[in-house]
């Protein structure tokens, strides 16, 4: 009889084995309709994922004006807070996508539509003046001279109309905001933030519960201490980038419009779209705005653009930055480089943006995960 059970286990054994390396066969010969299938399926949950960006996006605001509301003297007021505030959250985030279409962006494109229609023009007026300079001005040396010329040939054999007019543009946009485009999709993403802003704590309890039920009480509180700062760290970087970039947009746009920069709204819109990139950002915005500048003011005005810019950003990397931010990124400036390099390589701008909290969050970890291992080797 044990016997039978020994040759029957082994049987069982290899059966279940040929049976799990059938199923992997199949797995990877299904594999393009494997991958199908899990895009339509994050295709068709889309709408879903994007309110919850939505929701964690406008959740700093919202929750800002609702402390605001739950202190009011009106008991009326003080019932309702979560609900007026994320009704007035969404109120004045419409009202601000309104004020960007129809008065930002129109700017913003006649101005690039303007620059590519006239950049023959500008062009040839810029070599004009470089070729009136003294012979022995630095820019009339040999390697300049060719380096200059070298650029203007490059980008006079793209033919920038093709790409960079009202119809791409407009294209440009709706690509931009694909994944919410049609109106069932745009209805769903907005009613989906909607309820995750004014039933947050309810899924907060509901997660809390969950995490006590699958781990033990020390996992749980270890998993609630690094959610809590991940948290924390995002938010504050996000909202402080975004809220820096239109700050710094602002103040470069005003600064440019007082020198007389052509294009100021448009350099200054690019200046801080890219300011939410930290370091490369700033610094690949702020050379094209001098050379834009150059081609279309002359080398003095690029020159003092561009050292109106760079005390600027100097104000607001030591001064207006930190105050949004806190404390949030107690990171190195060596971290960050290599956060933003690697998030680019590999993720493209979405990951330059994120390479920063992304490397905070794992600085956290692993410095305790140090400390803690010290701890434990070194009894103190």
């Amino acid at each position: 009889m044990n016997e039978i059970k020994r040759n029957f286990s082994k049987w069982m054994y290899w059966f279940m084995l040929a049976v799990a390396i059938i199923l992997v066969y199949k797995f990877f010969d299904n594999f393009t309709a494997i991958g199908t299938a899990i895009g339509n399926f994050f295709e068709a949950i889309s709408p879903f994922l994007a309110g919850a960006l939505l929701a964690y996006l406008l959740y700093i605001p919202e929750s800002r004006i609702e402390k605001k509301f739950v202190k009011s003297k009106k008991k009326f007021i003080r019932k309702r807070a979560r609900g007026i505030s994320v009704l007035l959250t969404f109120t004045i985030a419409i009202l601000l996508i309104i004020l960007l279409v129809n008065v930002i962006l129109p700017i913003v494109t006649d101005s690039i539509v303007e620059l590519v229609n006239n950049f023959q023009t500008y062009w040839n007026s810029t070599m004009d003046k470089l070729n009136s300079l003294p012979e022995d001005s630095i820019l009339k040396n040999e390697k300049v001279v060719e380096t200059i010329k070298g650029l203007g040939k490059s980008l006079q054999e793209i033919d920038l109309t093709k790409y960079i007019n009202y119809e791409k543009i407009t294209e440009y946009i709706k690509g931009a905001v694909g994944v919410a485009s049609g109106v069932f999709d745009a209805f769903v993403t907005i009613v989906v933030s909607v309820y995750i802003l004014l039933q947050r704590t309810k899924i907060v309890n509901f997660l809390n519960k969950l995490c006590m039920a699958l781990f033990n009480e020390k996992i749980c509180s270890t998993i609630n201490k690094y959610f809590n700062k991940t948290n924390e760290v995002f938010f504050k970087f996000i909202s402080g980038q975004l809220i820096d970039a239109v700050v710094v947009g602002v103040l470069v746009t005003i600064a440019m419009s007082i020198i007389g920069v052509k294009y100021s709204v448009l350099l200054g819109f690019m200046i801080g779209l890219f300011n939410v990139i930290p370091y490369f950002g700033a610094i690949f915005a702020v050379a094209i705005s001098v050379l834009i500048t150059i081609i279309t003011g002359g080398l003095s005005q690029a020159i003092i653009m561009a050292i109106v810019v760079i005390i600027l950003q100097q104000i607001d990397s030591n001064i207006i930055n930190p105050k949004i931010l806190g404390s949030s990124l107690d990171i190195s400036q060596l971290i960050v480089i290599g956060a933003v390099a690697l998030g680019g390589a590999y993720f493209g701008v979405l990951g330059m943006f994120l390479g920063v909290p992304v490397a905070t969050v794992l600085k956290i970890i692993i410095c305790d995960w140090v400390e803690y291992k010290n701890k434990q080797k070194y009894n103190y």
